[in-house]
Formats: structure tokens, C-alpha cells, sequence
């Protein structure tokens, strides 16, 4: 803090004095306190601090609600009182209220203002991926195809989660974590929603016994029950449930018979 005024405090900064709002400032705070602040454009070009927390920073692809729409664009909540402007022309289709769209946050350099934009293909790498076979990720779902769900892959790649392998809801600007199963040569990600191996069936375990605690314990599925049964309610694939109910049986925490699973 550097000095103090009737509607605030300004801030030293590399950019020069900003101003803190009165109704930002933690009671308590004196001049010499060093805070962390994200700072903006107000509607008049002046830059401001706030302590509220933004949903993104400059280069950050995230899920946004549209919260106003005008002839030249669309206003989008990202936690601060000045909402971010999407113009029309970065709109893949057009934004209206209450949607949410997956935006990168970027420097508009010819107004020097912060802009979204709901065109993020072209910010995401297709060379030199860093990734490996079952490394955990962050994906970040932005659209649907015919194949499955496209994703943006730790804020930097391009990814795919195949429909046929996904066994719960799935929505656009969902932040899901998820595997890598394999890095294509054109650079884009295949993904998995679950981990491979032990790990997966381990998991899948554990969702049968929290289900049969929540359910006294029984269950009427069993390995004659269809498939479609089995992804309703557990959200798995038949494959995975009897992977995961062999398993259980193995460790004598379960007893299965025609009538379906039970807690031992």
C-alpha cells in the first residue's frame, strides 16, 4: 500500500499507482502492507485492483456463463463487477443469456482491453506434446462430435473422450480429470475418464461398496444383469463391474448370487 485516499488506497506497482476500492480493503490494512491483487480496465480505461477472485487470467481457456448479450457481443461472468466482453466475431455461434461457452481470456492489443473468445482451437499446441501414456491430465470439455467429447487438455492440447467410453453425464464446460491413453501422430490427445489397469479396477471397487453402503448393503445386479442395468446405475461398463465384482469376491468383501451382490 502506498497511500491512502477518502474511496480507497493506491498500490505501487510496475504499471504505477492503481487504485484498491474502499470496499476491497481488509480491515486493519495499513500503508507498507504488500496484498495480492488481479487488476483490470474499468469502464473508463483507468486500471483497477480487486481482491475478488477472477475465474481466469490472460491465456487461460475456462467455462463462463453469458450473463447479457448486445448487438456487438456478449457479457460473460468471470468474478469480478465488470463483465468480460465477447465480440461477436470471436462467437463460434452466437452467445445468448444463461449458456455457458468455454472462452480463452486474451489482450485485445488493438484497445489494450481484456477480450474472450470463444475461437480457442488455434491456441492449442499440435507439436512437441508433453504428455505420456496414463499420465493424469485436466480436461476441460468444450464440444461434442460424432466421435465424443472434445477437450482441452491441461489448458495447452487438443483431446478426445470417445462417447462409447463414457458412462456418466457428460457436459460442455465440464472440468473432468482424466488418463492419457494415447498421443496421435496429428498431435491431438486420446483420453480416458478412467485410469487403466489396477488402478481403475481399484476404483471401480470402491463405487460398488459406497453404492451398497447407501443401500443396505444389497444390490439386485449380478453378472446376468444387462449392460444398459449396470451403466444406469453405477455408471460403469459391464466389463468394468465384473472386473471390479471379481475383485470384491477375491477379497471376501462380497457375496454374489442370483439375486445380486451383498456385503459380506
Amino acid at each position: 500500500m502506498a497511500r491512502e485516499v477518502d474511496f480507497g488506497m493506491y498500490l505501487n506497482s510496475d504499471l504505477g499507482d492503481i487504485l484498491l476500492p474502499q470496499k476491497y480493503i481488509a480491515e486493519g490494512t495499513e500503508i507498507g502492507t504488500r496484498i495480492r491483487v488481479f487488476v483490470y480496465k474499468d469502464t473508463e480505461d483507468r486500471l483497477i485492483a480487486t481482491t475478488e477472485d477472477a475465474l481466469g487470467e490472460v491465456g487461460d481457456i475456462v467455462s463462463l456463463e453469458v450473463v447479457d448479450k448486445t448487438p456487438h457481443g456478449a457479457f460473460m461472468h468471470w468474478g469480478l463487477i465488470k463483465d468480460l466482453f465477447v465480440p461477436k466475431k470471436e462467437q463460434p455461434q452466437l452467445f445468448n443469456i444463461g449458456e455457458r461457452h468455454i472462452v480463452r481470456i486474451c489482450l485485445d492489443y488493438k484497445t489494450d482491453r481484456l477480450i474472450g473468445t470463444g475461437k480457442i482451437t488455434g491456441f492449442l499446441k499440435k507439436d512437441k506434446v508433453d504428455l505420456k501414456e496414463g499420465q493424469e491430465v485436466e480436461a476441460l470439455i468444450y464440444a461434442q462430435s460424432d466421435l465424443g467429447y472434445k477437450t482441452v487438455v491441461n489448458q495447452k492440447y487438443s483431446g478426445l473422450i470417445y462417447a462409447n467410453e463414457v458412462y456418466d453425464n457428460v457436459t460442455i464446460g465440464d472440468q473432468r480429470k482424466a488418463y492419457v491413453k494415447r498421443v496421435r501422430e496429428d498431435g491431438k490427445v486420446d483420453l480416458s475418464l478412467k485410469a487403466a489397469g489396477k488402478q481403475a479396477i481399484d476404483a471401480d471397487m470402491e463405487v460398488i461398496l459406497d453404492l451398497l453402503r447407501l443401500n443396505n448393503n444389497k444390490l439386485p445386479y449380478h453378472d446376468k444383469s444387462s449392460p444398459e442395468e449396470i451403466k444406469y446405475f453405477f455408471k460403469l461398463s459391464k466389463k468394468a463391474f465384473k472386473k471390479a465384482v471379481g475383485g470384491l469376491l477375491k477379497k471376501e468383501l462380497i457375496k454374489l448370487d442370483e439375486k445380486g451382490i451383498e456385503t459380506v
